[in-house]
């Protein structure tokens, strides 16, 4: 068995899932094994929540395995799976209307102007604990502001500035029109932005 997981480590995608098409149980483990961490992630930041977020991956899993016989090997596997699991944090949102979101493990952004072409974390510019102070509190509100935003735009902003995903990577994610992602990108930093305005110096 070890020697089958260890083949299996070496295998690109694409054979991994023909595997688990065939109904190999280990392959399907291989898969969990390779992107339970960016799932939980994801989800994670969705919902903020580690529980519910667990739960709400072990259910994405849940579906990748009912649904892996539907998986076509012209899309990525990394974008199958975070479509599976961006819909069920979606659903979860919408039913429970979970007003949260989490911005921790955000890359870099050091100031509202950098909001656009970064992330959402917000980290101190230097060792003045008043300034640390405001970076804490400015991260809270762009945390207040991105809860408000509907799931979509929400999906889209988190793929865009916490994932690093493409445009077209978050289409294919999302299953939505390369046009909409960007319009929803779009409307979601212009509500951001009035949201946060009263923040600007």
């Amino acid at each position: 068995m070890p020697s089958s997981r260890l083949a299996l480590e070496n295998r690109p995608d694409a054979d991994v899932v023909a595997l688990a098409q065939q109904g190999r149980e280990e392959a399907f483990r291989e898969i969990i094994r390779r992107y339970e961490r960016p799932v939980f992630s994801l989800v994670y930041r969705m919902v903020r929540d580690r529980e519910v977020a667990e739960d709400l991956s072990q259910e994405a899993f849940i579906k990748v395995l009912n649904h892996i016989d539907k998986y076509r090997p012209e899309f990525k596997l990394s974008s199958w799976l975070f479509k599976i699991a961006n819909n069920v944090a979606i659903d979860h949102l919408r039913k429970r209307q979970i007003e949260t979101i989490s911005i921790d493990g955000s890359p870099h952004a050091a100031s509202l102007a950098e909001i656009e072409a970064t992330s959402f974390d917000v980290e101190s510019g230097g060792e003045n604990p008043l300034q640390e102070l405001e970076a804490r509190e400015l991260g809270s509100a762009i945390e207040r502001a991105i809860a408000k935003l509907r799931p979509e735009y929400r999906a889209c902003i988190m793929l865009r500035h916490v994932e690093g995903r493409s445009y077209e990577e978050i289409a294919a994610t999302l299953d939505l029109p390369l046009g909409t992602v960007k319009t929803y990108i779009h409307r979601a930093r212009h509500e951001l932005r009035e949201a946060l305005e009263d923040l600007r110096e």
